[in-house]
């Protein structure tokens, strides 16, 4: 059996050494730890973390969160760390799993769910940028659009959007539960700086947040264009623009995961410069 042990405050650097060993599928582990550190008490970003030691050094870790969801980063000792964040938690398992999909294929079966518990997700394409190496789309480049990050009289109409693209994309429940947690999670976004919106003359057309951020890198996640307005380039223009800003704040990676079926996200992404660098799992189950 491995070392086993719930990580406190004071294991931070150590558990940093080693998902920057993992940097491109570790975005939401770094990003919440330097939002939340290694307390659970419940809040925002905060999660029961537990690692697996070999020689003293943290070789995998699993972080039950807030929300329910379960991340892993444990290409050994995976059922383990899965099994026992959980337990320790002591919350539901109402969410789901994320990580690089092998290991979140293993822990979904460690925790007792089959694949045909997963609702929404799946298998996911990762891709990583080099943000010098992005590639401006001409719209946003010549005016013709423009980005920017949220106001508040934007948060109802993004709430409508994400609640809109949960029903899409992860298969969630229409009605008052989704309205709530939509809006909530919008105007956490939008309040963190988060949130970006792009507009066509005076009209939002598009939005896409980061899901998660550190000074070196953002990973990008709900792009949404209602379906009216799809095929003009708008999320193209919407994620260009997020990451300008980005870049220009100090950012110089940025990282996104899609479906493996998404082609036009596919396409949009590739050519903004994005290239494929694995694989990853967002399993998210049935009462998420």
């Amino acid at each position: 059996m491995p070392d086993l042990r719930p990580l406190v405050p004071g294991d931070e650097a150590a558990l940093e050494a080693f998902l920057v060993q993992h940097v491109d599928s570790s975005m939401f582990l770094r990003s919440n730890l330097r939002a939340a550190g290694l307390v659970d008490e419940g809040g925002p970003y905060q999660a029961t973390y537990v690692a697996a030691f070999e020689q003293g050094r943290i070789v995998a870790v699993a972080a039950h969160c807030w929300n329910g969801l379960l991340i892993v980063q444990a290409p050994v000792h995976t059922e383990a760390v899965a099994r026992a964040a959980v337990e320790r938690s002591g919350r539901a398992r109402r969410f789901g799993i994320a990580g690089p999909y092998e290991q979140a294929a293993r822990a979904r079966d460690a925790l007792g769910y089959s694949e045909h518990s997963v609702v929404g997700g799946g298998r996911e394409k990762l891709f990583a940028l080099d943000l010098p190496a992005l590639r401006v789309p001409a719209p946003l480049a010549s005016g013709q659009v423009s980005c920017r990050r949220s106001a508040p009289a934007d948060i109802d109409r993004l709430a409508r959007w994400r609640a809109a693209y949960s029903i899409e994309l992860f298969a969630r429940t229409p009605g008052p539960a989704l309205d709530a947690s939509s809006r909530e999670e919008v105007a956490r976004q939008h309040e963190d700086g988060n949130a970006f919106v792009l507009v066509a003359g005076e009209e939002p057309v598009s939005c896409t947040f980061f899901n998660a951020r550190l000074p070196d890198a953002v990973q990008v996640g709900g792009v949404w264009t209602p379906p009216e307005l799809r095929g003009r380039g708008h999320a193209r223009a919407a994620v260009a623009g997020s990451l300008l800003s980005a870049r220009e704040e100090g950012a110089a990676r940025a990282i996104l995961f899609t479906g493996a079926g998404n082609r036009a996200a596919i396409a949009a992404y590739e050519a903004l410069g994005f290239e494929l660098v694995g694989e990853y799992g967002l399993l998210l189950f049935g009462g998420a």
